[in-house]
């Protein structure tokens, strides 16, 4: 089967329908490996769209609202916010902070895994024989991949930490403040603020510190900060009601009861002294 004929059928679309496709089927995944594996089918989720948002910010893409071709990638990592809020309200702070450990070390071992294999001597033409001619071009398309940029791998990583952890913090303090109220509230802004800091540290390390040529600051608060930022507002405003359906969507298996209720929202069952039985009286505390 030749995926190259639907490809071309696609480069004919604009650009802004796929987009919306995309997004459409991210927030369908989500719900999906929520209700199919619970916490840990976001795990699962936030690591793949980790490691295929690196990939996909090496493609630019010319959208007809912006003036200047912008990278992909916004959807699929600004999707792992929505991820984390779901975890953060139905599963507690633990397992939201858990879910960005994971992510980034999945990023880190596919990382250290693509460097190794590209660490084997590729085929010369002498080698590549009884049909083994394609993986002549197979060394360099690998390395443009995962080589592409390590001062971009390392500012995206560092700029994902940064904001995924303040993402988890400013979530569960806008649930104290509301007193478990307005989550619409709560979503939208704690994925604006944590959004901008990680447009601002990744830019700012990508082509500023790192950067062998620096860029000029209107350059970079114009293209690579505000521009990438205004499509995460989308995504982060689009995606509320997804947060609200996944209250429909948790895990169903009585086994995994403790998995779906948050650490700090669990109540000891109260016991009467009628009971408590002899030698068990802190069975229930």
């Amino acid at each position: 089967m030749k995926i190259e004929p639907l490809l071309k059928y696609l480069h004919t679309w604009p650009p802004e329908v796929i987009w919306v496709i995309l997004l459409v089927f991210t927030f369908g995944a989500i719900l999906a490996m929520l209700r199919m594996f619970g916490a840990s089918g976001l795990y699962i989720y936030i690591s793949i769209a980790v490691i295929a948002a690196n990939i996909q910010v090496l493609k630019a893409v010319k959208f007809s609202v912006f003036d200047k071709p912008v990278a992909l990638g916004t959807i699929l990592f600004a999707t792992t916010y929505i991820c984390t809020d779901i975890l953060n309200e139905f599963y507690g702070r633990k397992a939201a902070r858990k879910s960005i450990y994971i992510g980034f070390m999945a990023m880190f071992l596919m990382t250290v895994f693509m460097l190794l294999t590209l660490g084997f001597r590729p085929l010369n033409p002498e080698e590549a024989v009884n049909g083994m001619e394609w993986a002549l071009e197979s060394h360099k398309h690998i390395a443009g991949v995962f080589l592409s940029s390590p001062a971009i791998l390392l500012a995206g990583m560092i700029a994902y930490l940064c904001s995924q952890l303040n993402d988890v913090w400013l979530y569960s303090f806008f649930k104290k403040l509301t007193k478990g109220k307005y989550i619409w509230f709560r979503n939208n802004a704690a994925a604006a603020i944590s959004a901008f800091i990680d447009d601002v540290v990744f830019s700012v390390l990508a082509w500023v510190v790192f950067a062998d040529e620096p860029l000029a600051p209107g350059v970079l608060w114009g293209t690579y900060i505000l521009g990438t930022y205004a499509l995460r507002l989308v995504v982060a405003i689009v995606d509320t009601p997804v947060i609200y359906l996944a209250k429909y969507c948790k895990y169903k298996n009585k086994a995994h009861e403790e998995e779906r209720v948050a650490p700090e929202e669990r109540v000891a069952p109260v016991v009467t002294s009628t009971q408590r039985r002899p030698g068990r009286l802190f069975e229930n505390a």
